[in-house]
């Protein structure tokens, strides 16, 4: 076997090629690395060498990875997670005395029932740590990691994530009826009422059609959508003022319908359930504030078992 001598090899060239493959263009590339387009391209020039391969070709848009960059791109991301790992746990972290602030991607229904608890928690046991929130989209879940973006996704189970992400379930959800308690739904709900009545729907894409419009087509019924709010907090207090009725997550309604005079009951038809996971790289995991992060969540009390 041979044998490759690292001392003659610049590890921050694979700090440049994360880079230009998470954003696809040498200049913003250059941009987030703080260099010129032009350290980018000789950079890159050595690492073609380096490893034989073009690694990225120009496009009228930017560059695009070659299918060995491709194949490059999963065990680079785990060995800068690893030394991001090494360095960071230099200094051993102490959550009771430590400043490191964290940034969360969640959509504002899981945030809602998630954060009021973890906060309590931070106040608690880590005074001094600070966290931001991203609502991020579940399909640019594994790009916001990779490009650590976000340390940690808590959201909807994104099917099977690949290999080098960690993934656990913190809870199982499904939906209930929220709408204000004097309608008169409210006392009988029924198939024939709940579909004959004005329905707000929660899409932070503005599809005026979700998973409950599904269940109904799959029994031959439909419904009527008069609103489409873009977050979960929007619709609570849309429905308080209005005759709207909506189909939510129960845990987010059991928290906060009570604080926008609403009710909920049991949906009319069988709903989808699904689960709510934590989600984070598992090389990141080399991380003490990350892995103290991810096992804060897991801890909340959330009614349902972590794995």
């Amino acid at each position: 076997m041979n044998h490759i001598d690292l001392s003659r090899t610049d590890l921050n060239l694979l700090v440049l090629f994360e880079a230009v493959m998470a954003e696809g263009n040498v200049a913003r590339a250059a941009s987030r690395l703080c260099i010129s387009p032009s350290a980018v391209s000789h950079g890159l020039g050595r690492l073609r060498r380096l490893l034989n391969d073009p690694l990225f070709i120009r496009t009228p848009k930017g560059v695009a990875p070659t299918a060995r960059a491709m194949e490059l791109g999963d065990p680079i991301a785990d060995i800068l997670g690893q030394v991001r790992g090494v360095v960071s746990s230099a200094e051993v972290f102490d959550p009771r005395r430590s400043t490191r602030r964290f940034t969360i991607g969640a959509p504002d229904g899981v945030s809602a029932v998630v954060m009021p608890e973890l906060l309590a928690r931070l106040q608690t046991d880590a005074p001094l740590i600070g966290l931001c929130e991203q609502t991020i989209r579940p399909e640019d879940a594994f790009l916001l990691l990779d490009t650590h973006t976000i340390d940690l996704v808590i959201g909807p189970a994104i099917g099977e994530a690949p290999a080098r992400f960690r993934q656990s379930v913190l809870f199982d959800e499904d939906f209930v009826i929220c709408m204000r308690a004097d309608l008169p739904l409210a006392g009988e709900m029924t198939l024939d009422r709940y579909c004959a009545a004005a329905h707000l729907l929660v899409s932070s894409t503005g599809d005026a059609s979700g998973l409950v419009d599904r269940a109904l087509a799959a029994v031959g019924r439909s419904r009527r959508i008069a609103y489409v709010a873009p977050n979960f907090m929007l619709a609570l207090a849309i429905l308080s003022d209005t005759s709207l009725i909506a189909a939510l997550p129960r845990r987010l309604a059991e928290r906060h319908c009570d604080r926008f005079s609403l009710v909920f009951v049991e949906p009319p038809l069988k709903l989808q359930t699904y689960a709510i996971v934590r989600m984070l790289p598992t090389a990141a995991l080399a991380d003490a504030g990350v892995q103290w992060l991810f096992d804060a969540v897991g801890a909340c009390q959330l009614g349902g078992t972590s794995t």
